[in-house]
């Protein structure tokens, strides 16, 4: 795991070995055992590692493959890597990590090397021959990789505040961006909030020649739809319990100690234990517990812990412990996003406890329909006659509701979709800010942008459709949530504290598995019941039937109280700026604090959080 960056350039007058460092700098916390810098004609790469794999200093990066042809950099792990060693016995090889795998590869096979790869990752590699430059990136977009194209110059790295440390790009605000972050807390690929700077889509791999890019799609969730041979509920159960434990077993490959997050529910109980199965070594695993008993779940963890006998740590956090975390959080932020405080919080303890590389639980809910939307879509599906009734008829009845409640501009959503399909469907229950709002708070010109995720499923719609109901509300949430926030800030939140996050559940083999797995056998009888008994026996039953609790941070009290003139002056300084109705937003801050309107405080969060970002990093 480690913090890449890179520039092409055909301006001999750019000094490229000061320009690289000076970006690369700004990568430190994401690797901080080792720098690099490798500066050719016309170009210079540059990397921070973390060393997880082959810790010597010959596996540092940049590195360059035995001929000398290929120099790369890469962020992330390969799993496999040992099975694809195999299969390049021809390589003198020097060093026992997956970073030389990698260049060995992409040197045999090119492009093709990557559907051979089981992990995360963002790979570059400069062909020295051809002054070519190959960049992808891994299958659902864990790993991050941001690029600037400004004609013969080509700037990437992994995180944004490396690029604006170029001093290069110009700091201005993108439109289309700031609409998809007010609807749904996050980016959608390939916008960032920087006019110019663009995300590497997931699953693809780019290809840059004088001054050309080629953009290619080598995986695609929506194009996995392939029936499976098992057609009884035992079998289906056997697999899915084979590639679970497949999955685990390619994510403990390390030469440092393991971690888990742990937080008693199912998701994370199944991960760790099938990983003290597979692991028969030390293992660790981290819960967040709180003094009130309505939030802890640390008593259900540490059953969990005791059953599978791994090392369990409770991490005792108040609600004024996050509070006082706050700051470092957002300063922690690569991005701006509405989550992911919990993420940083437990990244910081496992951290400070000496490990460098944890699994996390995230990523079942959407395989296995653990959200309230599964069933919400699903009875909506039922009830499709609804959107046989005109559109206009339908739109106008939307028009003639009042603003209301998230519930009611939920409704006011759903009558104004085209039709009952995913692809119409899914923005209206993930948006935050709903059209009407943005209506009221912007200017007309920012208000007619931002449709980058409906966009993205209309493109998809004919290959979602192919599958059943519950899986294409999962394939729905690779394309959204998960990917633009739940994987983001699992990486952002983590690597602030350079540590790195393995997710088993968001395995490509076990994925395409669970999404042609039927309805009738997917449904959930209870919650997840579909994983729960494919590892049969391995939960007790009150972890896998007890009440979800969950930890509520108390924002709403914060944002009136503790965080009230921070909140205060991050609102003014937003409304000032020219994309917002200066007067309606400042109404609507009024509002919320009056308790009017039923605005929730994540309504308010994201234009906090979103003046904080502007302001760290001077965008106008």
């Amino acid at each position: 795991m480690c913090g890449i960056s890179g520039i092409i350039s055909k301006n001999k007058e750019t000094d490229l070995s000061s320009l690289i460092r000076r970006v690369n700098g700004a990568l430190s916390h994401r690797g901080p055992d080792a720098d690099g810098f490798f500066a050719g004609e016309g170009f210079a790469f540059g990397h921070r590692r973390l060393s997880i794999l082959d810790l010597s200093p010959a596996a540092n990066q940049p590195f360059t493959d035995h001929s000398g042809r290929y120099v790369m950099v890469f962020n992330g792990e390969i799993y496999n890597f040992r099975e694809i060693r195999e299969q390049i016995k021809e390589y003198p090889f020097v060093t026992t990590g997956d970073t030389e795998v990698v260049i060995a590869a992409y040197a045999k096979w090119g492009p093709s090397f990557l559907e051979k790869l089981r992990g995360m990752f963002a790979i570059v590699i400069w062909d020295l021959r051809e002054k070519s430059l190959f960049i992808a990136r891994d299958r659902f977009g864990v790993k991050p990789l941001y690029y600037y194209q400004d004609g013969s110059l080509l700037l990437f790295a992994s995180e944004i505040r490396a690029l604006l440390a170029s001093e290069i790009i110009p700091r201005k605000l993108d439109r289309t961006a700031l609409v998809d972050f007010l609807k749904y807390q996050s980016l959608i690929t390939p916008f960032t909030i920087v006019e110019g700077i663009r995300q590497v889509r997931a699953g693809t791999w780019m290809s840059y020649r004088n001054g050309r890019m080629e953009e290619h799609v080598y995986w695609d969730v929506a194009a996995r739809r392939s029936p499976i041979e098992e057609q009884e509920l035992p079998a289906i159960h056997k697999k899915i319990r084979e590639l679970l434990f497949q999955s685990v077993e390619r994510r403990l490959v390390s030469d440092v100690p393991l971690g888990a997050f742990l937080s008693g529910g199912i998701d994370s109980s199944v991960v760790v234990g099938i990983m003290s199965e597979v692991n028969t070594g030390i293992n660790n695993a981290f819960t967040i517990a709180f003094d009130e008993d309505e939030y802890d779940e640390s008593k259900y963890a540490e059953k969990v812990a005791n059953k599978f006998k791994v090392s369990h740590f409770r991490v005792l956090l108040k609600p004024r412990d996050f509070l006082d975390k706050l700051p470092a959080a957002l300063d922690a932020l690569d991005s701006p996003s509405g989550d992911g405080l919990n993420t940083y919080v437990v990244s910081e303890a496992i951290r400070k406890s000496g490990i460098t590389v944890a699994l996390s639980g995230i990523g079942g809910d959407e395989l296995f329909a653990g959200y309230p939307i599964f069933d919400q879509y699903r009875r909506l599906r039922q009830k499709s006659f609804l959107f046989d009734h005109s559109l206009l008829l339908r739109q106008a009845a939307a028009y003639l509701l009042p603003a209301g409640d998230q519930r009611m501009q939920r409704i006011k959503g759903l009558l104004r979709a085209r039709s009952s399909d995913i692809a119409d469907i899914y923005p209206v229950f993930r948006q935050i800010q709903h059209e009407d709002g943005l209506r009221r708070l912007m200017e007309r010109d920012y208000r007619e942008k931002g449709m980058t995720l409906e966009k993205d499923l209309q493109t998809h719609r004919g290959a979602i459709g192919r599958f059943e109901t519950l899986s294409q509300v999962s394939i729905a949430e690779y394309l959204g949530y998960t990917q633009h926030v739940l994987l983001k800030d699992a990486d952002q939140m983590s690597m602030a504290s350079s540590l790195e996050l393995r997710e088993p559940f968001f395995d490509h083999d076990l994925v395409e598995y669970v999404l042609n797995v039927p309805d009738r056998f997917k449904y959930p009888r209870y919650p997840k019941s579909l994983l729960v008994e494919s590892v049969k026996g391995m939960l007790p039953d009150e972890i896998v039937f007890r009440k979800k609790q969950g930890f509520v941070l108390p924002y709403d009290l914060w944002t009136r109280n503790d965080l009230r003139s921070f909140c205060d002056e991050k609102i003014r300084s937003l409304a000032a700026r020219s994309y917002f109705s200066e007067q309606a937003l400042l109404e609507y801050w009024n509002d919320y604090l009056q308790g009017r309107r039923h605005i929730r405080w994540a309504d308010i969060w994201i234009f906090i959080v979103l003046e904080h970002w502007l302001e760290k990093h001077k965008i106008e």
